[in-house]
Formats: structure tokens, C-alpha cells, sequence
């Protein structure tokens, strides 16, 4: 049986500002309708005895990732939360151990969530090829097909065919190259874009992490074995976890194996590093641009303008970038994009909460979206789905105004119980429990005014709360 495992985690900061810490690029629609998690998960149809899928990403974004997995399977996918971030491996690891609770012979493929694959029965057709290598105990990496000298991928070069002929074994993996090196590979023609895509036998995988890297085994192992159900998620026990050596797959397993074997397949595939990359995936027009949004340019050349809250007009540039959202705009040389995530590392350094949050932040009830603020007040538009309801909470800093603009609305204010309609309002004084619930069909939207000496999002005392948050404050 395969078994996917989709990695959910990462952060995506070369496509700020649109991706951020806590709505990054795996979670957002990237290059169509769905997202590119959505993406992944759909592909995966087509394939041959194939297991639900386990994703796993870490405990932020967890409700986010459960809802865009219920949009578009029922398959009853296993969502594992890492407690802290501890890169590939350990994921992997964890992985294994929970594919051998399933199926004795279970097969892992390893997908990154934030991949485009432009050919999906390309690459279904290399997964059933990579099945039969991976029976006689090899680990298969998939190697893509370079079509041009690229600085920013791995490479891996390809040595001898394997036994079966299905693919080469690996001669060994390199570091992203100069551009002359990367020439020199292309021209070659025994070196593989390096995609971070696998498929081996949970087993397989098991011993040789046990023979390479044990102590990350027996972490990853202990945090699975203590991990606990939390509605649709299974915490790993954070102690154990945390030990687990913070390493990739690529160094610490399949760079040091003698039993790696890499299969070459051309389906398509781009790994979104970068804005540039997104211009060279997209829909140009005729004279080069990838234009969405509410977008006017004049005299404006093989550039990507994204406009997402407002009119955005360029007059005579050539291989920009150009991304507009409600908070902030990023505007750069598309030979320079590799800046961005340098200009995301001085944002952080100077405490700016625009590499974090957007303006809209979504939870797992609905989102709010901020609309003004000043020194002692906030002003937000909150929206509570349909059946929602929030926690039962207190705050020790702010009292809150509520106007409902649309649907209806149950407060729960100290003993008191009472619906609010379109136009109606009421006051929440400081340190007073309250909720608010959302019993009709459509979405509540409302009016938030919150005063007081402090507004942060962690002025928040649970009492109740349906999401399992109530132990976090």
C-alpha cells in the first residue's frame, strides 16, 4: 500500500508578501482555484492501492490545513502537528513509524505541499514504476529533467542503471550551483533537478535512519508513541520531538545511503521558489506580463504585477515584480528576486508584524480583518461560518463594541444570553465573559471596536473553546 505523506510545514518567505509565517505559500492559490496543498492531494488520484494521506504540518496552521483537505477529499487524511519545527527527516521519520501501524509493507511517498506539477499522470506513471525499485529495499528519490542552468535547485547525479532498469543509482547529490557549474551539469546530461520527492518502504527507511542518524529515530519514534488525539489531529509529544537533530531527508539519509536510486521524470514540475518562477508559470500576454488583479500597465514588459486590495499602475518598467496587499507592497528587479527573502530576515529584525499576519487572519471559526487602528482602540470586521462559535473568554485589557453588519448573532455576556440582528449592537466591559456564536446559515459579519490600554491578540483568558485552545491561554 502507499501511503502519501504531505509536507505541510515551511514558511514560503520568497513569495512575501503574499506568503507569510502564518499563511504560507503551500496554503494559498498560487496558480489556480485550488491551493497548492489542494493541488498535491489531487493529484494523487489515479494511483494504484494507495493509502489516506498524512500530512503533516505544525500546530498554527493546523485548522487552515484541515479545512482545505475537507474541500476536496473525504479520504481521511491523518494530520500529525509538529510541536516545533525540526526540518524534513524527523517528519519523514515520524511517518514511517505511523506507516508501519497501518500496513506491515506500507510504501511512503514523500511530496512537499508546496509543488506545481503541471502533468500528473506523467508523474503517477514514475510513482508505479519507483514501487517496483522500492520492493527490493531501495530508496527512490525523483529526480526532474533540467530544461535550463538553474542556480536554485539541488542537483543529483545519476550513476549507473539500476537492477530492473527503472532508474540509476545515485552517484551523489550536490548543492545548488554557480551558473557556470549548473551549465556544466545541464550539458552533461547525468544530473537531475533535485525535487525533494521520494518513495521507499516505511521499513526500508526505518533501518537505514537507524544505522545513519539513531538518535533521530528514537526521538521521532518516542514523540509518536506519546503523541495524543486532539480532534482531528495527533500531537507528537513535544519533549521527545524537540531532541530529533534538525536535518533534511537529503542530508541526513539519502546523501550518506548506498541504497539510494534516483528516477528521472519530466511532469511539469516547478517548486514556486519564487516570484520569478511564478511569471514563468503564468499566463503572459503579449508583451510578456502576468497581470492579475486591478492592474493598469503602461509601457510595462515581462514583469509579474499582482494586485490584491487596490489599483496598481506601472508605467515603463521591464522584469519587475510587483505585489500589492492590503499591508504592504513589494516591488523588485525579477533578476534581484532572490533579495526577498533577505528583505523578509530585516522585517523580522525589526519586530514588524507584516511578516507574520495579513491584514485578514483567518481562525478556525472564521477570520477578522483589521480596519483601523490608534493608540487605545482597534477597529475589526470579524466573520463567524455558518454553526461557528468562538471561545468563552475574558479579557483583562480592553472592553469591545459589536454591530452586527449581517446575519445573526447569539452573545453570551455574563449571565446573559441574548440574538442581535442586522443594525443592533451591544457593549462587552472589560473583564466580563462573554462569546459569540453564529446559529443561522450565512456568515456573521460584525463590527468590532475594542478600546483599552492593551489590544494584542494574547489578552485572551479561555474558558471553553470547541478548537482546543482553551488549555493554550
Amino acid at each position: 500500500m502507499i501511503i502519501p505523506v504531505i509536507l505541510c510545514g515551511g514558511s514560503g518567505t520568497r513569495l512575501w508578501p503574499l506568503s507569510r509565517k502564518s499563511y504560507p505559500k503551500q496554503l494559498l492559490a498560487l496558480t489556480g482555484e485550488q491551493t497548492l496543498l489542494q493541488q498535491t492531494v489531487g493529484r494523487l488520484q489515479g494511483l494504484v492501492d494507495v493509502g489516506a494521506p498524512v500530512v503533516i504540518c505544525n500546530e498554527e496552521h493546523r485548522f487552515l490545513v484541515a479545512e482545505q483537505l475537507r474541500e476536496v477529499t473525504d479520504a481521511g487524511c491523518t494530520i500529525i502537528l509538529e510541536p516545533v519545527g525540526r526540518n524534513t527527516c524527523p517528519a519523514v521519520a515520524v511517518a514511517a513509524v505511523h506507516g508501519l501501524t497501518v500496513s506491515d509493507e506500507a510504501l511512503l511517498l514523500v511530496l512537499p505541499a508546496d509543488h506545481l506539477i503541471d502533468e500528473p499522470a506523467v508523474f503517477l506513471e514514475a510513482v508505479q514504476a519507483a514501487t517496483l525499485v522500492a520492493a527490493k529495499k531501495k530508496l527512490v528519490a525523483f529526480g526532474i529533467k533540467p530544461t535550463s542552468p538553474e542556480t536554485g535547485y539541488g542537483y543529483i547525479k545519476a550513476g549507473e542503471v539500476c537492477d530492473g532498469g527503472a532508474g540509476y543509482d545515485i552517484d551523489c547529490f550536490v548543492e545548488k550551483p554557480d551558473h557556470k557549474t549548473a551549465t556544466a551539469y545541464v550539458d552533461s546530461g547525468d544530473y537531475l533537478w533535485n525535487s525533494g520527492m521520494f518513495l521507499f518502504q516505511a521499513r526500508t527507511f526505518i533501518a537505514e535512519l537507524s544505522a545513519l542518524n539513531p538518535e533521530m529515530l528514537d526521538a521521532a519514534t518516542l514523540s509518536y508513541e506519546n503523541s495524543k488525539q486532539d480532534l482531528d489531529f495527533l500531537r507528537l509529544e513535544h519533549d521527545s520531538f524537540a531532541r530529533c537533530p534538525d536535518d533534511s531527508i537529503d542530508y541526513a539519509v539519502m546523501e550518506k545511503t548506498r541504497n539510494g536510486v534516483v528516477i528521472p521524470v519530466d511532469p511539469g514540475w516547478n517548486d514556486i521558489g519564487s516570484w520569478s518562477a511564478l511569471w514563468e508559470v503564468g499566463r503572459q500576454d503579449e508583451d510578456g506580463n502576468v497581470i492579475r488583479g486591478d492592474v493598469i500597465g503602461h509601457g510595462t514588459k515581462n514583469s509579474f504585477i499582482h494586485a490584491e486590495s487596490r489599483l496598481v499602475a506601472t508605467a515603463g518598467l521591464d522584469q519587475h515584480i510587483v505585489v500589492e496587499t492590503a499591508d504592504a507592497v513589494l516591488v523588485a528587479a525579477k533578476d534581484r528576486i532572490q533579495y526577498v527573502k533577505e528583505l523578509v530576515n530585516i522585517l523580522k529584525a525589526q519586530g514588524r508584524s507584516e511578516t507574520n499576519l495579513h491584514r485578514r487572519v483567518f481562525r478556525p471559526w472564521g477570520s477578522y480583518e483589521g480596519v483601523s487602528f490608534g493608540d487605545r482602540f482597534q477597529v475589526k470586521l470579524i466573520t463567524v461560518n455558518p454553526g461557528s462559535i468562538l471561545s468563552l473568554q475574558m479579557h483583562h485589557h480592553r472592553a469591545e463594541h459589536w454591530v452586527v453588519v449581517s446575519g445573526t448573532a447569539r452573545i453570551t455576556r455574563g449571565d446573559d444570553v441574548f440574538m442581535l440582528s442586522e443594525n443592533e449592537s451591544t457593549y462587552i466591559p472589560l473583564g466580563v465573559t462573554h462569546r459569540l456564536e453564529n446559529p443561522g446559515v450565512i456568515p456573521l459579519e460584525l463590527i468590532e471596536v475594542q478600546s483599552g490600554s492593551y489590544l494584542g491578540e494574547d489578552d485572551i483568558v479561555r474558558f471553553e473553546d470547541n478548537y482546543g485552545r482553551a488549555e493554550e491561554s
